[in-house]
């Protein structure tokens, strides 16, 4: 939910701002991320084939957060990121699994604090969870 929170503040369809061309001319979205997930195509692709979703739809919550899961998954299998660590998550999250093991985040000090904020709000979310009928 916090990645959620984080990538799209619970809008189903968010994109990126756009890249700024010849004098600040926007020339269209910096990435090919969309939705809930702010999933990118390529990996919202290999989700839906891997998982048989064949129909999935990035601006659907219930996808989205189903994907959310399943990269987690593939984070914990790969990378050996414990389920329980929204930061780690995080970082694997943003930089892919490859940019997580190789440590592309360290150079990256912004980053380093939306996985803290991201962990953050992992565990008011999970003190709140509790409370939830």
């Amino acid at each position: 939910m916090a990645i959620i929170w984080r990538e799209s503040s619970f809008r189903s369809n968010v994109r990126p701002p756009g890249k700024k061309g010849f004098m600040g001319v926007s020339t269209g979205p910096a990435s090919s991320a969309y939705g809930f997930a702010q999933a990118i195509d390529g990996t919202w692709d290999w989700y839906r084939q891997e998982t048989g979703n064949r129909k999935a739809d990035r601006t659907k919550f219930e996808d989205a957060a189903d994907f959310v899961g399943w990269y987690m998954t593939k984070s914990w299998t790969s990378n050996n990121i414990e389920m329980h660590d929204a930061f780690n998550h995080y970082l694997a999250y943003h930089e892919g699994h490859r940019g997580h093991r190789s440590g592309s985040y360290r150079a990256k000090p912004w980053l380093l604090k939306v996985a803290a904020a991201v962990a953050d709000q992992t565990a008011r979310y999970g003190s709140q969870l509790p409370r939830c009928s």
